[in-house]
């Protein structure tokens, strides 16, 4: 029993000693240490590198990532942390690279999309030249009081010509004599299937024929343009016969409607036979009113709409203009018609598919400056009195 405390003793100081001397030989022994571990580590690399190209090829091919993954060591617990996460995330969220793809992709094709060439474009009249240098492909500026053709180009074409259609819907409407003062309600087929284009005459809103033709020529609204077809006295058909049937009468001989917005292509005409339309027109004072008018209130529902001129030459002190309209779809290109007033002579100008949103109005402004600094370069033809009417 005496023995055993010593026994003790002993053994803890030999365990001490061969812990001091263990440091020490390590210590020398630097170069087979390193052996050892290169050793070591090589044999939990190996694998590893393994695993590393598994992963790589993994990337195409899901299956192998997979296998990748139960295959690989945890190393880390930041790693063993950080993984059920990540899952998570990917199953939860869509992927911030997948929609910056996506919307990569739907970028290059909107941008790859071409853009659809109106029919002037398609006929090549674009590449007719003009002393002006228009953008406009067909244009014609007539004398209202003598008939005599001032400036012409193209003006023999037969067209489509957008909402330029609304201001025979506006003359038929004005010769109807028609109460301006019948509430009209916008209804499901004022709805415009043709192009999709939008409206802010929402189904349900009541207005006036009168302010439904404000906004017609002014505006260019289209469902207040259908509107007034759709409910004039024998209905759509009717109306559209109506448009037709004055269009001969005036001998309009290239013009056609199928219907009063100016959306469909087909609605067809040349800048002879609208030069006749505007001269006509112009004779109407509700339409040189409301087609000039800069801009219109209208109470929907509990809303006010503020409604503006398409034609920005209307608030333009250096323009006198007695009546107009604008119209555009990508088969008509821009499109122009005015009476105005150029160095005292009455004038009516005719621009037909303009290939920029402002040309045409451009168009417009390098016709009266010449007109305004040089006496002008006519052909010295005179028109029938059957071309414009007196």
């Amino acid at each position: 029993m005496c023995h055993k405390p010593q026994l003790g003793a002993f053994l803890l100081m030999m365990a001490l000693s061969l812990g001091l001397t263990t440091l020490p030989a390590h210590a020398q022994s630097g170069q087979t240490a390193s052996k050892t571990a290169d050793k070591s580590a090589k044999k939990k690399d190996k694998p590893a590198a393994v695993n590393k190209g598994q992963t790589a090829k993994a990337k195409d091919n899901p299956k192998q990532k997979a296998a990748a993954k139960n295959k690989a060591p945890a190393n880390s617990s930041v790693q063993r942390a950080k993984a059920p996460a990540a899952n998570k995330s990917a199953k939860n969220a869509p992927s911030a690279v997948k929609q910056v793809r996506m919307q990569s992709n739907a970028n290059s094709a909107q941008q790859a999309r071409p853009v659809r060439a109106s029919f002037g474009q398609m006929a090549g009249l674009h590449a007719t030249s003009d002393a002006l240098d228009l953008h406009s492909s067909v244009a014609l500026v007539v004398d209202q009081d003598t008939h005599e053709v001032l400036y012409r180009k193209n003006d023999h074409a037969v067209l489509p010509i957008a909402s330029l259609t609304k201001l025979m819907t506006g003359l038929v409407i004005a010769e109807s004599n028609l109460s301006m003062d019948e509430p009209i309600r916008i209804t499901q087929d004022d709805v415009d299937t043709e192009k999709g284009s939008s409206s802010r005459l929402a189904v349900g809103t009541v207005l006036s024929r009168g302010d439904l033709m404000h906004l017609s020529l002014m505006s260019s609204e289209n469902r207040a343009a259908n509107a007034l077809g759709r409910t004039f006295p024998g209905g759509m058909d009717n109306f559209v016969d109506r448009m037709n049937a004055r269009a001969k009468q005036l001998g309009m001989k290239d013009t056609r409607y199928v219907e009063p917005t100016g959306l469909s292509s087909r609605n067809q005409s040349s800048a002879g036979d609208l030069a006749v339309l505007v001269a006509v027109a112009y004779k109407e004072p509700m339409l040189r009113e409301l087609s000039t008018s800069h801009g219109r209130e209208v109470e929907v529902g509990r809303r006010t709409l503020q409604y503006n001129n398409t034609n920005r030459l209307v608030k333009n002190p250096a323009w006198d203009i007695g009546l107009q309209k604008t119209g555009y779809i990508s088969e008509a290109g821009r499109c122009l018609v005015m009476q105005t007033q150029v160095s005292g002579r009455k004038l009516i100008m005719v621009f037909l598919d303009s290939a920029g949103k402002l040309s045409r109005l451009g168009d417009a402004e390098r016709v009266r400056q010449w007109l305004e600094s040089k006496p002008p370069l006519h052909s010295g033809q005179s028109l029938p009195r059957t071309y414009l009417p007196g």
